[in-house]
């Protein structure tokens, strides 16, 4: 690495450089960024800022960097709900859309439907704790909130998905 391009990249955190972690944890942050946002662009753009916002405190970083950069991830999608972009309109008449592998089944599009009229804080909630598989207390950590509203949220949110109209069909042990 010439001196430039020491001098700009920040030094570890944690002992992982910055370009080690990407590679390591970018498709579990990728992962992450997309149940929140249920769209692939999005989440790629998600993360990238993300991941642009903790690269310029990559050294200040303490401890794990992956619950750091995850925490700025969720924030980031909060702070991007807020402004609430308008430049898309809806339509009585929907385009045609490809076919997106990732939703094979119809039980799976059932959910990803009943996830998406969550209110936002319930729907992280319920990705980071059930689909990324954090702890009540790391949730905690990520969202900034404490560990009994995690508590809360996560039981608002599963008792919304019981009687969601579009899960009826769908079989009662995928929501447990």
């Amino acid at each position: 690495m010439d001196e430039l391009a020491a001098a700009a990249a920040p030094d570890d955190a944690g002992g992982v450089p910055f370009e080690s972690f990407v590679a390591a944890s970018g498709d579990r942050l990728l992962r992450t960024a997309y149940l929140l946002t249920r769209d692939h662009a999005l989440a790629e753009d998600l993360l990238q800022t993300a991941l642009t916002r903790s690269w310029s405190r990559w050294r200040r970083i303490d401890g794990d960097p992956e619950a750091y950069v995850r925490r700025v991830l969720v924030n980031t999608y909060a702070s991007w709900w807020r402004r609430r972009w308008n430049g898309e309109k809806p339509t009585e008449v929907l385009p045609e859309v490809g076919h997106d592998p990732h939703e094979a089944h119809a039980d799976r599009q059932d959910l990803w439907t009943a996830l998406g009229r969550l209110p936002r804080r319930q729907r992280a909630a319920v990705v980071l704790r059930y689909y990324e598989g954090l702890t009540e207390a790391e949730t905690a950590a990520v969202l900034g909130c404490s560990v009994g509203t995690v508590k809360s949220q996560t039981s608002r949110a599963l008792a919304r998905l019981r009687v969601d109209p579009v899960l009826a069909g769908t079989s009662e042990g995928s929501l447990r």
